[in-house]
């Protein structure tokens, strides 16, 4: 069996935060060679995501660092986006209120994994979670090109509606998890 250097799952994690601010400049600039070039970064990033979970279970590469920087990477990459697509009117008008309610979840669920996880409770990623974060991130995949094409910006509305549902429905899950741990 081939091996790799023992930290490159946290690798892969840190260099999708590096590569944050790369694609929230490149999203600024009024030109399509810079939306295509963040799309591609976020597609590299979007695919480092699955990369560095694969590596750590098919390598052992678990570590308290990944286990805290990857869920963390995950929302500065997401939050960052949602802001510039705001920013840059990709996501317009009444819209807002889905990334909204999406990172409102995101900050609710990883408070209560913070406030849960010194008392031994364990708050576990649902499949569910999973396929909410899955829809989002190929949500955000088509509102960067639907800076250029309505049609596509549309589509990704739509499916960030959906991721939107998703989020709602999940949040909800964990809020239930947790009040039974506030009813004792």
């Amino acid at each position: 069996m081939k091996t790799i250097p023992k930290n490159t799952a946290n690798i892969l994690t840190v260099l999708r935060i590096l590569l944050v601010p790369v694609i929230a400049g490149l999203l600024l600039v009024p030109a399509a060679w810079a939306v295509w070039t963040a799309f591609v970064l976020y597609g590299l990033c979007a695919f480092t995501d699955w990369l560095d979970g694969w590596i750590a279970r098919k390598y052992d590469q678990y570590s308290d660092f990944g286990r805290f920087l990857d869920p963390i990477a995950d929302k500065i990459l997401v939050a960052a986006l949602f802001i510039m697509l705001a920013a840059t009117k990709a996501i317009p008008g009444i819209w807002l209120a889905l990334p909204i309610i999406i990172m409102t979840r995101e900050f609710l669920v990883a408070g209560l994994r913070e406030f849960l996880g010194p008392k031994g409770v364990v708050v576990h990623v649902t499949q569910l979670a999973k396929w909410k974060t899955a829809v989002q991130m190929i949500a955000l995949g088509i509102l960067i090109p639907g800076m250029l094409y309505t049609g596509v910006a549309q589509a990704g509305l739509l499916l960030l509606l959906v991721a939107t549902i998703l989020t709602v429905i999940t949040g909800w899950d964990y809020m239930k998890t947790a009040r039974s741990y506030f009813k004792s």
